[in-house]
């Protein structure tokens, strides 16, 4: 039996010999793996390097890329296909989203947005309040309904039963005019009762201090004739209107006569104003004497 032989025992040319066996094993190895592998594989002899005879036969070149390259069948063309579709679907799905999405919040939007209201007051003066025949008429003291447009009457007759607000404390309480000696409470409401108690302040208009046109009524010949002498008033006299938590001072500018319809009287103001009305003339009442003041700055 031949002597196993150590590595430092073989020649140069048989330590070459093996490592070109064992290079070849392994190619051979590899190239069965790509034939059970289904691959069609192409091997060329490599050639000789100069000066190497032995060595080139020896030697097989690794299968090229365009060997390893597996033939595309119909198959694999219409699965392609359905994958450009697939994916042109899905961008079609998305973008299509978006557009809902945007509409979606247009429309919330539209829908969330209300026009601006405008306030408008909750009860509509038909005539000016203090409307009354004359002591001294045929049947006494009575509220006039003469004045009042025949068809517009049911209205007023409606108007009279609605309740009265709890007076506030930012609500006015008192007035005074010491130019005529006026000094009298302030109750809510101008209607014919209200007005037997005092100075009626028209439901709906503001409070005293605040921007707009708070309304005061009193009668001049029955009931304690508090505004009888509204005529004497001047430009540049004094009108003090109290609420539970301060006072405010008006300076009068303008008197004038009107009709019992003038309503627009009563209308609201861009400035804070008091306006003060009463039947007129003394024992007649077929007019309204109305004098507006408007708010002296406050310190």
């Amino acid at each position: 039996m031949p002597r196993k032989r150590s590595v430092e025992d073989l020649s140069v040319e048989e330590l070459r010999r093996l490592l070109i066996d064992k290079r070849r094993a392994e190619r051979q190895a590899r190239l069965e793996r790509y034939r059970q592998t289904g691959r069609t594989i192409v091997v060329e002899p490599a050639a000789p390097a100069p000066g190497a005879a032995g060595a080139g036969q020896a030697a097989e070149e690794e299968p090229s890329l365009e060997s390893r390259r597996k033939p595309r069948t119909f198959l694999d063309r219409v699965l392609f296909v359905i994958e450009l579709l697939a994916v042109a679907g899905l961008l079609f799905v998305l973008l299509n989203g978006v557009n809902l999405l945007r509409s979606l919040n247009t429309e919330v939007a539209a829908a969330l947005e209300q026009p601006t209201l405008t306030a408008t007051p909750l009860i509509m003066a038909v005539v000016l309040p203090s409307g009354h025949t004359p002591p001294n008429a045929p049947g006494g003291v009575r509220p006039n309904d003469a004045e009042i447009p025949e068809h517009l009457r049911p209205l007023v007759q409606t108007l009279a039963d609605l309740p009265v607000p709890t007076q506030g404390p930012q609500q006015a309480v008192r007035v005074q005019i010491p130019s005529i000696s006026v000094d009298a409470p302030v109750v809510q409401g101008d209607g014919w009762e209200q007005l037997k108690k005092g100075v009626g302040q028209h439901i709906g208009s503001p409070n005293p201090g605040e921007t707009g046109n708070v309304v005061l009524t009193a009668h001049n010949d029955v009931f304690g004739e508090i505004f009888r002498d509204l005529d004497r008033l001047r430009e540049g006299d004094v009108v003090t209107v109290f609420t539970n938590q301060r006072s405010y001072t008006y300076v009068v500018r303008q008197t004038q006569i009107v009709e019992p319809t003038a309503v627009e009287v009563m209308g609201p103001s861009q400035d804070p104003v008091v306006t003060l009305i009463s039947c007129y003339p003394y024992l007649v009442d077929n007019k309204r004497i109305v004098v507006t003041a408007y708010l002296q700055d406050q310190p």
